[in-house]
């Protein structure tokens, strides 16, 4: 495996991870986790790119090793931490982002409220979440009201092993040394000997506030840097899936410069799933110079 190194930062009066890999001075590349995902999470994708590259991958706030958020959490808290973040890594120049799921949709949605600081973007299953209506508004601002008055949390695992056959549950296609890999990242050990999860279990309040696709967009019409867009034949996470053709191609056109690809054998987890086809089609996207839209 290609080695890493964790530096820290105050940013936004949270103590925030970051994990970087390659040698200062190579090409920039940023990576973005998915809801209960960690930064490590990428060790796949990064051990499979050909060219070296200065890989950056935070844990967001809440997640890894970054500190929990006392008051919970809300989306737009992400784009703030990335540009930020963006601001203590490379604050002067255009910057390539590579996003998955959540952090897909962080980064889509970030390239079109700071269009001039994204050069190139790439989204693994991230491309917004499912359309509501305003008539779920009172149940979803009950729920979260029951939530807060009734935390949820996490169970204990019993072992490292017993959190590697969780995630290889989830996913049967993850091998399990790489289910022991990330099971040692995303959990932890206690005085008492249990494992816990290191996400904080407020990820799991729901958000009171609507998804509202019209916004999302707006920002995506103002997006000026190409985006690739990537999913796997055999995922069934929730979102795009759930509208029809006409709303799955609003989606697409709102990009000005989009193009696509589906990975086979792939599910959700295309980082984990199919590494090395990932990191081909990402560093074939960004070798090519800026052209025409691919819709």
């Amino acid at each position: 495996m290609k080695p890493s190194h964790s530096q820290f930062h105050t940013i936004r009066n949270l103590r925030y991870h970051v994990r970087c890999w390659g040698e200062a001075g190579a090409p920039q590349l940023f990576l973005l986790h998915g809801w209960m995902d960690v930064s490590a999470s990428f060790q796949f994708l990064v051990d499979s790119f050909a060219r070296d590259w200065q890989v950056i991958a935070p844990d967001w706030r809440g997640f890894g090793l970054s500190e929990w958020a006392r008051d919970g959490y809300w989306f737009p808290d992400y784009y703030a931490d990335l540009d930020a973040l963006l601001e203590i890594y490379q604050p002067d120049t255009a910057v390539n982002l590579l996003g998955h799921s959540m952090g897909g949709n962080v980064a889509c949605t970030y390239a079109g409220i700071r269009p001039q600081r994204v050069a190139k973007l790439v989204s693994l299953e991230g491309f917004g979440a499912s359309r509501m209506q305003a008539g779920e508004a009172p149940q979803r601002y009950a729920r979260w009201l029951e939530q807060l008055a009734a935390p949820p949390a996490f169970r204990p695992y019993a072992s490292f092993d017993a959190v590697a056959a969780r995630l290889q549950k989830s996913n049967p296609r993850l091998g399990p040394e790489r289910a022991q890999f990330l099971a040692r990242h995303w959990g932890r050990e206690t005085a008492d000997g249990a494992i816990e999860l290191r996400s904080d279990p407020k990820h799991k309040v729901v958000n009171p506030v609507l998804s509202r696709i019209d916004e999302l967009l707006a920002c995506w019409h103002r997006v000026t840097a190409p985006v690739l867009w990537l999913r796997g034949d055999a995922s069934s996470a929730p979102g795009w899936r759930n509208d029809d053709a006409a709303q799955f191609a609003q989606r697409k056109a709102a990009f000005a410069d989009f193009r696509e690809a589906t990975i086979a054998d792939c599910g959700h987890m295309l980082h984990h799933d199919q590494p090395a086809r990932v990191a081909a089609l990402v560093e074939e996207f960004f070798a090519r110079e800026k052209n025409s839209p691919s819709h």
